[in-house]
């Protein structure tokens, strides 16, 4: 029981932590959110496959709409 207990814990905290960096966030934009900009998942300097965006640049190149 004490198990679950943390896990619901540690989960709770983990949203509430990332619901607060969203909500200080300017217009809830997370800096640097492109996965594909890593340098340990691109190695060969591909643009973004969402925005275009090169690993050099600093913002996406066009806005990604929600659907």
């Amino acid at each position: 029981m004490k198990l679950v207990l943390l896990t619901i814990g540690l989960l709770a905290l983990a949203f509430a932590g990332i619901a607060i960096k969203i909500w200080t966030q300017k217009d809830g934009k997370f800096a640097g959110t492109c996965a594909s900009q890593s340098p340990f998942l691109n190695k060969g300097g591909e643009p973004c496959g969402m925005c275009g965006k090169l690993p050099d640049e600093q913002e996406c190149r066009k806005e990604v709409t929600n659907v």
